[in-house]
């Protein structure tokens, strides 16, 4: 029997052609599902977090919130004797105000004359450090931050001296938490998640308080350290 003549040749023939017609069928819907899920991830809407929009701008927002908690923290930690222009340091407060709410600008102004006394009347300075930051929640008009760092402490090694000493690096790390106002994130308050919550500021507006006693010579690091 030859194999046109073969029962099984006109049989065949159909069905591979079905069986290859649904494979095609098959893998044109995989393609197209993974194409349609990674368009849905890239732009649905998070109505958990209360913001529309991809997940570009999603992000986006988050940046902007931990760049301004960063400034914020860097920014209250931040002053010395340089800044002293009589009994205040307008620079320094209006650097603060720059990154803050109306409303935490008001409890600002009332006690960063507590750290300006400080620096007028024992010298003291203050720099900080950033090591990370975080959004712990976020939706159209409001966030919390996270952000952890340290901050050090210096002050003349004798009365009228340009040489300072330096405190040990203190770590801290607080809750920021920020409302959008006019297109632009701003701390509205701010909390000490450990440690004392002087380290952080508290939530007074103001940086933490600095010993009512400056260390003398004695409690300078030994062997004759100097900054």
């Amino acid at each position: 029997m030859t194999p046109e003549s073969s029962p099984d040749g006109p049989a065949r023939t159909p069905a591979r052609s079905l069986r290859l017609a649904l494979l095609v069928g098959l893998l044109v819907l995989l393609v197209a599902s993974v194409a349609a899920v990674g368009y849905l991830g890239a732009t649905r809407p998070v109505p958990a977090l209360g913001l529309d929009g991809d997940q570009a701008q999603v992000q986006d927002e988050r940046e902007a919130v931990m760049a301004q908690a960063e400034q914020f923290m860097l920014r209250i930690n931040t002053y010395g004797p340089d800044l002293l222009e009589g009994d205040t340091m307008p620079k320094y407060r209006s650097q603060v105000e720059e990154v803050i709410t109306p409303k935490f600008a008001a409890d600002f102004e009332k006690n960063a004359p507590l750290a300006e006394a400080t620096v007028k009347q024992a010298g003291v300075g203050r720099s900080a450090q950033v090591y990370s930051t975080g959004v712990s929640a976020i939706d159209s008009d409001s966030a919390t931050a996270l952000v952890a760092g340290s901050f050090t402490q210096s002050y003349p090694a004798t009365d009228g001296s340009d040489q300072r000493v330096e405190t040990e690096p203190a770590p801290f790390r607080v809750q920021v938490s920020l409302r959008k106002i006019k297109g632009t994130w701003l701390v509205d308050d701010f909390t000490a998640l450990t440690g004392d919550a002087d380290q952080s500021g508290g939530t007074t507006g103001a940086p933490s308080e600095v010993p009512s006693v400056v260390p003398t010579d004695s409690s300078a690091p030994s062997g004759g350290a100097t900054p």
